[in-house]
């Protein structure tokens, strides 16, 4: 198989490509892997570092929304597993321009490339927001879409757009929805690197309100593994879920974090709350689970634990970024 893998060296697909590489999942492995990944401030070669000498991985630095670059690429691939997105909510609500080209344009130029090259299988790869918010209970993947950030509109938009190329021209597409990740080689804008590094250089944190949002926490590699089920066993046109099953407030996540890093809640600064804030979210993953023999693996606890422990001996990946980024908050 020859896999084509866009935003192959961000967080999670980073993740997705070193650990398949490496076929540490036991599932099948590609003969070729091609990232194509733009290196915005999110993504970084040096994700790719551990396999960077493999002689099956081609990288690519281009843009999914370059019809030509993506149709040469498209030529050589079997598959496509689409991470390439715009995903940080409040980016979204200062600017949603750059969400709607890269997340909706970027979906359908690939979709228009990959039905032309005749694709077998091709996962898009979206989030638990596009359902909204849910007060009790969890979502099936019949719940209606009711994204309320510029970033979820936009990945609501191109789960629909994916879903279109299925019914319509038959394009074997799958997408995927997953809860809230975490994980080494996270940028540190997301909450949980951002608190670490932050609390690791003696400073502050910001908690949204009082903390009363709740997430389910999601281990990057229970993330990719299912992702790679899908991709060789799901059902074309189908949706799946994909969740951790540990849900916490934010006032609780905060509070393990600041055990872990060795500090007290006097590190808390209470900031005004996000526009349009989800009060939370929750997923059901029966039918990923039954269909695929998908459940997490990794423990929150051992996984925060590791995770804390990956960011405080990889001060020379996480500092730089910080330091371009000036992200203190």
């Amino acid at each position: 198989m020859r896999l084509l893998v866009t935003g192959g060296a961000g967080f999670i697909g980073s993740h997705y490509v070193r650990t398949l590489l490496d076929d540490a999942w036991g599932l099948t492995a590609p003969d070729q892997v091609t990232v194509l990944d733009k290196l915005t401030y999110a993504g970084s070669l040096d994700n790719l570092a551990p396999v960077r000498d493999d002689e099956r991985l081609r990288f690519v630095e281009g843009d999914i929304l370059d019809r030509v670059l993506v149709d040469e690429l498209m030529a050589t691939a079997d598959a496509v597993v689409h991470f390439a997105a715009e995903s940080h909510v409040d980016r979204s609500i200062l600017g949603a321009a750059d969400f709607v080209m890269t997340n909706v344009v970027g979906t359908q130029t690939l979709l228009d490339s990959a039905l032309r090259h005749g694709i077998d299988a091709f996962v898009h790869v979206s989030t638990d927001e596009v359902y909204g918010s849910i007060a009790d209970g969890s979502w099936d993947e019949e719940q209606p879409l009711e994204p309320n950030s510029p970033y979820s509109a936009s990945k609501a938009s191109s789960d629909l757009i994916a879903r279109s190329y299925f019914r319509t021209h038959a394009l074997p597409v799958c997408v995927t929805r997953c809860s809230n990740n975490y994980g080494p080689y996270q940028f540190p804008e997301k909450v949980i690197p951002l608190f670490v590094t932050n609390l690791l250089d003696g400073g502050t944190v910001p908690l949204y309100g009082e903390g009363a949002n709740v997430r389910d926490w999601l281990h990057v590699d229970d993330h990719c593994r299912a992702i790679h089920l899908v991709l060789a066993k799901g059902r074309p046109g189908e949706v799946y879920n994909i969740g951790g099953g540990t849900e916490l407030t934010n006032r609780e996540l905060t509070g393990r974090l600041l055990a872990a890093c060795g500090a007290g809640w006097d590190s808390v600064e209470h900031v005004e709350d996000r526009l349009g804030h989800d009060l939370r979210y929750s997923v059901s993953i029966d039918k990923i689970a039954a269909e695929l023999g998908y459940a997490p693996r990794i423990d929150f606890e051992q996984g925060l634990a590791e995770t804390v422990t990956w960011y405080a001996g990889h001060r020379g990946w996480w500092e730089p970024l910080k330091d371009r980024a000036r992200l203190t908050r």
